[in-house]
């Protein structure tokens, strides 16, 4: 009995429809596959560590949701068609632009057509009822783009900017003496500078990826989903500026080369684990005011 229930759930996965989908999303990623791992080559390429783990995400929760996604299936020509034809032309914008593009924005508009490629495909195999129902999780392939240079360079800046506002903030609860000129700390040992490369972008988008999907995971209204990330953000910038004042007061009181050391380099998990520590009860209210509003009805 066992046996033929197994039985017939694989055949239920080893279907047509899934097929054809598995095979162009595979041929798809073959095709990208050269021109993506460029981005692994460049300048920003630490900052991305978190892509390889956006499409188990995805599908994770193609695989919880799939009663609800698959209840009602059929193919739908006319509305895949124009978003695969969409992600043809992308692909073919990335390989004409490809020499005038530096690899981020290159490895960019490759990845967004295969994301593009693989809502269309869904669209096409699967129809539009499905496909929105399966929304957020083909949605959240968007993590798997790289920023453009020029949005980088800004989110950039505005971490560094705000790191180094709850920096200065820290340091007067604290109560060491310091002098700031601009993102500066001069204490009084030594100076310590909040560079662009302090600015927490890594975990900062890490933190932001985690509360996009915790947001759609365990919230019910849009409006709360955005709350909770933007709070992931101020908590990205807060831990940030903790390391700062952490490492800082290490340096002046203990040893100026702990600034050098591999505790500065790769020493951010902790800070990265009090940032998730914050969030929780930010996600816990949130969700709580759900659960009160449902019982209230």
């Amino acid at each position: 009995m066992n046996s033929n229930h197994l039985t017939d759930k694989i055949k239920t996965c080893i279907n047509t429809r899934n097929v054809l989908f598995l095979f162009s999303a595979i041929a798809a990623l073959a095709v990208t596959y050269t021109f993506v791992k460029t981005l692994y080559s460049s300048e920003n390429s630490h900052h991305y560590s978190h892509i390889v783990l956006i499409p188990l995400i995805t599908i994770y929760l193609l695989f919880i949701r799939r009663k609800t996604i698959f209840s009602t299936v059929s193919f739908a020509f006319s509305a895949g068609i124009p978003v695969l034809l969409a992600s043809i032309v992308l692909f073919a914008c990335g390989l004409i632009w490809g020499p005038y593009l530096d690899s981020n924005n290159y490895a960019s508009v490759i990845a967004l057509s295969l994301v593009v490629f693989i809502n269309g495909a869904f669209i096409f195999l699967y129809g539009v009822k499905a496909y929105k129902a399966a929304l957020f999780p083909l949605l959240f392939l968007i993590f798997t783009v790289p920023i453009p240079t020029a949005l980088m360079d800004k989110t950039i800046f505005f971490l560094q900017s705000g790191s180094a506002e709850f920096t200065n903030l820290l340091f007067l609860i604290s109560g060491v003496p310091f002098l700031r000129e601009g993102v500066v700390f001069h204490l009084s040992h030594l100076s310590v500078e909040v560079a662009p490369q302090c600015s927490g972008i890594r975990s900062a988008l890490a933190i932001f990826i985690i509360a996009v999907l915790a947001g759609n995971m365990f919230l019910k209204t849009y409006w709360k989903m955005v709350v909770l990330a933007v709070c992931a953000v101020l908590i990205a910038m807060f831990k940030n500026g903790i390391r700062i004042l952490t490492l800082s007061l290490l340096g002046n009181y203990v040893d100026p080369r702990i600034l050098e050391s591999s505790l500065h380099r790769e020493g951010g998990i902790p800070f990265f684990a009090v940032a998730l520590i914050l969030l929780a009860p930010v996600l816990f209210f949130l969700r709580r005011t759900d659960k009160r509003i449902k019982n209230e009805k």
